[in-house]
């Protein structure tokens, strides 16, 4: 089905406020969630709602709670998250890092004791907004086998590189993992399987399945090595920044929770080439989209190309959401 923008933010506001969330940050909440969606990335909107409300509701996500400034380290700024709304926090920590950006060139925060910041490309969508390189990344709870492994100890640490380009930036927005949870989650509501492998069943075979997959929690590291050595580093990495929860640590609490994350903003104004950027970023995207498909009549994408034809479409008819899913919503 489809739900028009504005009825949608205005129902996820509605569960947020009656659950004693501020309106203002209830809306502001809402729209990140519908902008998920909006986008295409319903794992992450809509889809993920419910379990938003359900940590609200067995007191894990603080709906009063916002982040404060623990300490300055050289560029760096620390932040207590305070178990307040992932969402929310996120798009704290993104704004003062563009703040700093705008004064220094670049902006480092950290944020620990924070929570699952849902759709993660909307951050760096608004340090694109403002002229900004981001850089971000989280740590998760340990839901995904080093390589070689069969039980998950390490997070799949979804990261976002983003670069502006006039309307249609550059967003790059993934796990370390063949496929998120999310997704598989996605994958199996429509009855469909992974278009390539995408971890292991019980029996330690790989598979498409992404139910086998979601019961196994035995995920396929991006890029097999690769994948698995970048989420051990980027966890270390955030955590050590921070002062915050690695992902083992994450691990003994009893749901993801008190994650660690980090939020880089580089402001392409305090360059003194700054005017020839987007020329030069311009020549270099359509050099690849000119490339030569491999499929006949196949075409090629920069990465945020597909979000933005789909938001435009998702204004114009309304945004795509699973009738079981918005009913669930409706029913919280």
């Amino acid at each position: 089905m489809r739900v028009p923008y504005g009825e949608m933010v205005s129902l996820l506001k509605e569960k947020l406020v009656s659950r004693g969330m501020d309106e203002s940050r209830a809306e502001l909440s809402a729209r990140l969630f519908a902008d998920a969606s909006a986008d295409g990335v319903h794992t992450h909107g809509l889809n993920r709602f419910p379990k938003y409300v359900s940590l609200i509701d067995q007191g894990f996500i603080d709906v009063s709670a916002s982040p404060t400034l623990e300490s300055r380290i050289g560029m760096i700024e620390r932040w207590n998250g305070n178990r307040g709304p992932g969402n929310l926090n996120a798009y704290s920590a993104m704004k003062r890092a563009i703040d700093l950006a705008k004064d220094n060139a670049m902006g480092v925060v950290t944020l620990r004791n924070t929570n699952h910041w849902m759709r993660a490309g909307n951050y760096g969508l608004e340090a694109v907004r403002n002229g900004c390189i981001g850089i971000l990344w989280t740590n998760a709870m340990p839901n995904m086998p080093a390589w070689g492994a069969r039980d998950a100890r390490i997070g799949n640490n979804p990261m976002v590189l983003a670069v502006p380009y006039r309307d249609t930036p550059v967003i790059v927005d993934l796990a370390m993992s063949m496929f998120s949870y999310g997704k598989l989650e996605r994958y199996a509501l429509e009855g469909r399987e992974c278009p390539v492998d995408g971890g292991f069943d019980s029996s330690g075979n790989l598979t498409r399945d992404p139910v086998a997959i979601s019961e196994s929690r035995q995920v396929l590291p991006m890029g097999y090595w690769k994948g698995s050595s970048l989420a051990i580093a980027l966890d270390l990495i955030v955590s050590l920044i921070s002062g915050g929860r690695t992902t083992k640590d994450i691990g003994d609490l009893p749901c993801e929770t008190e994650v660690s994350q980090i939020f880089m903003a580089i402001s392409l104004d305090a360059f003194p080439d700054h005017e020839d950027m987007e020329k030069r970023i311009g020549e270099t995207l359509s050099y690849i989209d000119s490339s030569i498909p491999r499929e006949e009549n196949g075409s090629i994408h920069y990465p945020g190309e597909g979000m933005k034809r789909t938001r435009c479409e998702s204004m114009r008819l309304g945004v795509f959401a699973e009738d079981s899913v918005w009913e669930k919503v409706k029913a919280l």
